[in-house]
């Protein structure tokens, strides 16, 4: 067994490992991540990027279809083919060649194999051939492992060798069935795409589609997917599975029968935390990494948890804007200077409390940031609600006779700043960060009127908005 020493010791090579080892290196720290798979990790492969690869034609179809002059020169269908050639483009057909050259330039080491820690700063990898190489931190150990799909124990289910977002999202072929059981993300986008691809979906949910969203997001999608043939079962629970002579048959509470070529479970995550060692450290195996807000997990002085499986947020985005504070906190603490009191950087991880965006990229597509109305009265904030009809926006006009669209904000009558936003229509991902200027940096709506949006464009909303809270109260 060999033995090597770093200040810091990232296990998981993803988009959150990658940034936590590159941050704590540009201010002057050695460190090394450990991978058992593909460097670049979920997102590179198997979730954000080849999901919207697969979505993207779809969209770009039905805009074009929108648009007179456009439409009458779209004579086909989309082409299954090259759609699945862009979406392994964009994979780089799952070679992280790239990714492994990016680490060699930024100064970090990288050893393969499966990582599990052996003690107080020290890890375990062990190589495919079955070599193992003992890492031993100086000062920190970021577990940055993620979150894996979480498989029901429905009886028989996993006997049918159902999909998950990995198989849905690297697929070479089309089945001509595809169920899909769950009502999240990644449920709404992977039947989407496979509508679009010309598969028949049928979308199994137990309670309301996107429900962590404003009631309207679920609504607007559940009325497109309906409109494109998609068949929609609300309030549907599977009871059983089987799977004969190729076809998968999903008996539900109500006694009725689903059956299908595929199935695919999106009905929520789990962390990838199982053979992780953690027992070593008086962790429990297989559970989320309870951390505070430098992403130190709470009772230890050396471990870190960043990204999905600490449980906060579970997006790419948001682990690498922790994995940042991580870096940043790691080198820090290794110079002896107080966080708060370093030079640089985001120093803690607070925005994903209450003040975290997402795109669902549906079509119509949703993006959020912050507080819904539901979340807001719970937490027992004083708000006032504004609703605004985006096809009343004139750049709304522009996209479409038939735009399609609803926006809402969340005011907090006591601050008189806002603290949520959804937007739902097409093209409105882009809309998003202004959104979330607006409500991470407590933008006075007084303020906000001196932010003027360019006409004809969809950011009118802004104004919109603040016309309509301008108004007295009905």
């Amino acid at each position: 067994m060999s033995e090597r020493t770093y200040d810091l010791i990232v296990i998981g090579a993803g988009p959150v490992g990658e940034n936590v080892a590159d941050r704590a290196v540009q201010r002057g720290l050695t460190a090394v991540i450990v991978e058992s798979e593909l460097v670049g990790g979920e997102c590179s492969y198997w979730a954000c990027m080849p999901s919207k690869g697969l979505l993207r034609a779809g969209a770009v179809l039905r805009e074009a279809r929108a648009v007179d002059g456009a439409k009458q020169a779209v004579t086909g269908e989309i082409d299954v083919a090259g759609v699945l050639r862009r979406r392994n483009g964009l994979t780089h057909d799952w070679n992280d060649s790239s990714q492994v050259t990016w680490l060699e330039g930024a100064g970090i080491d990288l050893v393969r194999g499966h990582g599990r820690i052996a003690g107080e700063k020290r890890v375990n990898v062990t190589a495919p051939d079955g070599t193992v190489t003992e890492l031993v931190a100086r000062h920190a150990v970021a577990v940055c492992t993620g979150s894996a799909a979480l498989l029901p124990d429905t009886p028989g289910l996993a006997g049918i060798a159902p999909w998950t977002s990995r198989e849905a999202t690297s697929a070479e072929r089309v089945p001509a069935r595809l169920a899909v059981i769950g009502g999240g993300v990644v449920a709404a986008e992977m039947a989407t795409a496979y509508n679009d691809l010309g598969a028949e979906v049928t979308l199994l949910v137990r309670g309301e589609l996107l429900g962590a969203m404003e009631p309207f997001a679920g609504r607007l999608v559940a009325d497109a997917l309906r409109e494109r043939g998609v068949t929609l079962r609300l309030g549907a629970e599977v009871a059983s599975a089987r799977r004969t002579d190729g076809v998968a048959a999903l008996t539900l509470t109500d006694g009725s029968v689903v059956e299908a070529d595929e199935v695919l479970v999106a009905t929520g995550r789990t962390p990838r935390t199982e053979d992780l060692g953690l027992d070593t450290v008086g962790l429990a195996p297989g559970s989320w990494l309870d951390v505070d807000d430098t992403l130190l997990v709470r009772g230890s002085d050396w471990l870190y948890a960043v990204g999905d499986v600490n449980h906060r947020a579970l997006l790419t985005h948001q682990g690498k804007y922790q994995a940042r504070a991580a870096g940043d906190v790691i080198a820090a603490r290794a110079a002896g200077t107080p966080v708060d009191d370093a030079p640089w950087g985001v120093h803690v991880a607070t925005a994903d409390h209450e003040s975290v965006p997402q795109v669902t990229f549906t079509d119509p597509v949703v993006a959020s940031v912050g507080l819904t109305e539901a979340a807001a009265q719970k937490a027992g904030r004083r708000i006032r609600t504004i609703d605004y009809d985006l096809s009343w926006v004139a750049g709304a006009s522009t996209y479409s006779d038939d735009y399609v669209g609803q926006a809402r904000a969340i005011v907090d009558e006591d601050r008189g700043v806002l603290i949520g936003v959804t937007f739902v229509g097409p093209d409105v991902a882009e809309l998003l960060h202004s959104a979330t200027i607006a409500v991470v940096g407590e933008v006075p709506l007084t303020r906000l009127w001196h932010a003027v949006p360019s006409y004809p464009t969809l950011s009118e909303v802004w104004l919109r908005f603040l016309e309509t809270y301008g108004r007295p109260t009905p």
